[in-house]
């Protein structure tokens, strides 16, 4: 009987870029030195994900053109078309 094929690993804990929020196992935290409060307001949590899931796409994007420009070599000092 052959195994399905594992899912890539999430990650446990993810923090929202400037900001205090944490993803923890699928659970936003507000997070300072003073302690951490579970978020639990269902609207609150929903713009935390969709903010995101709108810097994932951002960062996505960013690579994928980074990538475009490192591939053409009209970018690279000293070469000609």
């Amino acid at each position: 009987m052959s195994s399905p094929i594992p899912s890539l690993p999430t990650p446990r804990s993810e923090r929202l870029v400037g900001s205090p929020a944490v993803r923890r196992d699928g659970r936003w935290w507000l997070v300072s030195s003073a302690g951490s409060v579970l978020a639990t307001d269902p609207v609150f949590t929903g713009e935390l994900d969709r903010f995101a899931t709108a810097l994932a796409a951002a960062d996505q994007a960013v690579a994928e053109l980074l990538d475009e420009q490192h591939g053409s070599p009209s970018l690279h000092p000293g070469m000609r078309q």
